[in-house]
């Protein structure tokens, strides 16, 4: 790091464009030091200046220096742009942060947009920027200006540039098709954006008219910030059509672009009405590099605008869920019912998948054909309308969390409401061990009829005893079995994931309208039928889509990472209580002599505790995120909770 002696000694006004920046840029780093203290920074600030007021030549040139930086740098980019992306779309602004992070910048730009990231890259400049007293402030304005009314003149025409670059990207944003046809036309929302232009240019016109008074300008500003808050009412008014009309994370981000471009807009007016322009200057510096450090996030981006996308996800799977919920005895006998049937179909599903087996298929088509045969088994119990008992885990936690959003922990109503809240626990805990109880009570006698089945068909049970033998090998607990229990569980979450995310895909591009109303479709299918399957897609999307999606990584995922080496194998709970009752046939009862067994045994209920576990924590975890509820009081939650274990514990398993 240079001195400063050495570094007043390197100020050449007369310099190259590059040179009078990477001076600059020195100048900052001497000035921000260790970063141990935002006062050693203000005495450095202060230490500069004294040396500079007392070498007179020095003052000049220093004056002539920052004339030269007035010329040359272009700084409206930074008031109006910086920060934003150079076009309104997610997808390009994803490729700018990706070029900013891997590409170093040049100080040898006439864009202050661009320079400034190099001169204050750090969040420790935004902290001694913010601090500068009002006295080191006046010591700076006349340290650098010689004549102050023109300087002062000169930021507010540059101030003014930038109110008119922003309004108009406020303008192009609220025209976009996307949101204006989302905009509410019976309050005139579409029409919101349109008179930007005209009251900014009354506030120019006022703003430097010398005969205008206080009392003009001042309704100039009034209107341009009564029309700011009418164009934001106006996007607000879009968030309400995404319940019936979808969204995209493209969607989501114009929206964000629209309010900060606006809250950019009022943080101008504001510096340009300010009474100490030198004040202001500074704030809006150290705002700045708050949003450089910010603009160069990833992972920030990606958060931000995914937000609201995991919200509706989460809200459609909490509309599926409740089909899963169970609170008399009436739906629990219905329940157990489904459960049963879908533990019937899944037996078929196990004979498939070893006569899949036996066909000695490579991995990845054995894998493909595996995967076939699982979606369209899951897809039968859908349309059965039967239950396959891990699928509800990751449906459920969504509408439980969805009942978690309104509770009041600390209102007078909170304990009701924390009350009705382990209620609902108590419902889905109860509908889940239902489900699994029946999808395993169903599939084991299933199984051994279809192995007599196989058996009176062909002569010999429906695997070998060397694949039966494989079957306990790979289901003992002393294996890696909850581990591949535990990532089915996450296989599950992934599942729900696609289903929300497909069901929003197909709401947003309205795919159930044009199947209804498309010429080409009703007259291939008539009026009626397109009507029927237009319901009948609507209802059902879901569903195909996390059926399909979990069929195919069920099958498809062990070929996978068996390619790259990777021992990784599924373990549902529906599935492996088959397979270990396809072996038990197999080898007959003398493989219950055998403690090999108990031990695949003793594996499957932890195998479903894991299955439903793992998705239903994954599951409620995005929910609470999404629905923004992640500081509720959750220890009163879990007290709550455990009291009506230890006081009514029949109650997670078995209805009043």
């Amino acid at each position: 790091m240079k001195d400063l002696r050495s570094l007043l000694a390197a100020l050449d006004p007369q310099a190259h464009l590059a040179a009078r920046h990477i001076w600059l840029i020195s100048l900052f780093d001497w000035l921000r030091g260790d970063e141990s203290s935002v006062e050693g920074t203000l005495a450095r600030l202060q230490a500069f200046m004294d040396a500079v007021r007392s070498q007179p030549e020095l003052e000049v040139r220093l004056k002539a220096w920052w004339q030269v930086l007035l010329r040359t740098v272009d700084v409206t980019t930074l008031l109006a742009d910086f920060g934003f992306a150079p076009r309104t779309a997610f997808v390009s602004e994803l490729a700018e942060r990706l070029r900013r992070k891997i590409l170093p910048g040049t100080p040898e730009t006439m864009d202050a947009a661009e320079l400034f990231p190099l001169v204050a890259s750090t969040r420790f400049d935004a902290q001694w920027l913010a601090a500068i007293p009002d006295t080191q402030m006046e010591q700076i304005t006349a340290l650098l200006s010689s004549n102050v009314p023109t300087d002062t003149l000169a930021w507010q025409h540059a101030l003014m540039d930038a109110l008119t670059y922003c309004t108009a990207q406020i303008r192009a944003t609220g025209f976009a098709p996307e949101l204006r046809l989302r905009m509410d036309r019976g309050n005139d929302d579409d029409r919101a954006f349109h008179p930007l232009s005209s009251d900014l240019a009354e506030l120019r016109l006022v703003f430097f008219d010398p005969a205008q008074g206080q009392d003009e300008l001042k309704a100039a500003i009034a209107q341009l910030r009564a029309r700011l808050e009418t164009c934001r009412q106006a996007m607000n008014g879009v968030y309400t059509h995404f319940e019936d009309n979808g969204i995209s994370v493209g969607m989501v981000f114009l929206l964000r672009q629209l309010r900060e471009r606006i809250v950019r807009v009022r943080e101008l007016l504001d510096a340009l009405t300010s009474g100490h322009p030198a004040q202001a200057a500074a704030r809006l510096l150290a705002r700045r590099v708050t949003i450089g450090l910010g603009s160069k996030s990833i992972s920030a981006l990606i958060s931000t605008n995914s937000s609201l996308l995991s919200a509706k996800m989460a809200e459609r799977s909490a509309e599926t869920g409740e089909s899963y919920i169970t609170r008399d005895k009436n739906e629990y006998r219905q329940m157990l019912g489904k459960a049963m049937g879908g533990g019937a179909v899944t037996a078929l599903t196990t004979g498939l998948k070893f006569a899949i087996v036996g066909l000695g298929l490579s991995a990845f088509w054995g894998g493909f054909g595996a995967g076939l045969m699982y979606a369209a088994s899951f897809i039968l119990i859908q349309l059965l309308h039967l239950t396959l008992a891990t699928k509800q885990p990751a449906m459920t936690a969504p509408a439980m969390a969805s009942k978690i959003k309104g509770i009041g922990v600390k209102d007078s109503e909170g304990g009701q409401a924390i009350e009705d809240f382990v209620d609902e626990v108590t419902h889905r805990v109860r509908s889940q061990v239902a489900a699994v109880f029946g999808n395993v009570l169903m599939v084991v006698p299933s199984v051994l009829l279809v192995n007599v089945l196989v058996l009176l068909a062909t002569g010999r049970p429906m695997i070998s005893t060397k694949e039966a033998l494989h079957v306990l090998h790979t289901l003992t607990l002393l294996g890696p079995t909850l581990i591949w229990a535990a990532f089915t569980g996450m296989i599950l979450f992934a599942s729900s994931l696609m289903a929300g995310w497909f069901e929003n895909w197909f709401v947003l591009h309205r795919l159930s309208s044009a199947i209804r109303y498309n010429p080409r479709i009703t007259a291939a299918l008539g009026p009626a039928r397109a009507a029927r399957w237009s319901s009948f897609m609507r209802e059902n999307i879901s569903g195909f889509a996390s059926n399909i999606s979990l069929g195919f990584m069920l099958g498809l995922i062990p070929a996978i990472t068996g390619f790259f080496g990777l021992e990784l194998e599924a373990r549902h709970v529906t599935l492996s209580a088959g397979q270990l009752a396809a072996a038990g046939a197999s080898l007959g009862l003398e493989a219950f002599r055998q403690p090999q067994i108990w031990w695949c045994i003793a594996s499957i209920p932890l195998i479903g505790a894991l299955n439903l576990s793992v998705s239903f924590y994954c599951a409620f975890w995005l929910a609470l995120q999404a629905h923004n509820v992640s500081g509720v009081d959750r220890a009163r939650i879990s007290r709550a909770i455990w009291a009506r274990w230890r006081a009514a514990p029949g109650s997670f398993f078995v209805p009043r």
